[in-house]
């Protein structure tokens, strides 16, 4: 998978928007830079001037990814960021906390570590699909201490591949528990009945994206103004 940034979509920004801050979108594991593309869209429709990141999550892992995602953020930005790419944009961060990054919308992002890659880890006809991100997804990060506001979005519809390889703590989205998505340090936490896969086209969890990124907080009371 080719790694690097792509901008999306072009035109003006509307009026009152806020002032075109950039948006990093970052995607999870298997997965190509164009599944954030929908999420792409409503940013920008809501003002914000979003690009697609993609990196190798199988081949090239952490090890490659947060040194290209440290080169991406030399100018100021915001991040959005699906499952694995919560956690490589968190090493990122970590490696070099003076980075112009203001705020940190993670979906899905199992920041304790994940029981489903612990349990494909164990299974050596799967163990190599998680390829140099393995290491990352079974342990997580202990804590966020950074200064970026970090916000995480999880769900708990429950329908997903992974509750047959993890032994998940209560609810989950199919794939991570919502236990695993928290951890000490984070600005918000806000659960929402879609799937981990589903949060990639799911409109509530634009709107809370979206919420996130001008306030720094979720709407907990599911108000966040209506997003063509």
């Amino acid at each position: 998978m080719p790694g690097g940034r792509e901008a999306h979509g072009a035109g003006s920004v509307p009026p009152g928007a806020p002032q075109g801050r950039r948006v990093l979108l970052l995607h999870g594991l298997w997965m190509p830079r164009a599944c954030m593309a929908w999420h792409a869209r409503r940013l920008r429709r809501a003002g914000f001037r979003p690009e697609l990141f993609g990196y190798d999550t199988v081949g090239g892992g952490p090890a490659r990814a947060v040194p290209e995602l440290v080169e991406a953020l030399c100018e100021p930005a915001d991040i959005v960021a699906h499952s694995l790419g919560g956690l490589i944009a968190v090493r990122a961060l970590e490696r070099e906390p003076d980075l112009p990054v203001g705020r940190v919308v993670c979906l899905g992002t199992p920041l304790r570590g994940s029981a489903a890659a612990t349990g494909i880890a164990q299974l050596p006809v799967l163990r190599r699909f998680l390829g140099r991100s393995a290491g990352l997804l079974r342990r997580g990060c202990l804590a966020w201490e950074g200064d970026a506001e970090l916000g995480m979005v999880a769900g708990d519809s429950g329908r997903g591949l992974g509750r047959f390889f993890g032994n998940f703590e209560g609810p989950s989205d199919g794939t991570v528990a919502i236990a695993e998505t928290r951890v000490p340090g984070l600005a918000d936490h806000i659960v929402l009945p879609t799937s981990h896969s589903g949060m990639l086209l799911s409109r509530p969890v634009s709107r809370q994206i979206i919420a996130f990124l001008r306030t720094g907080r979720f709407d907990h009371g599911q108000s966040t103004p209506a997003v063509p």
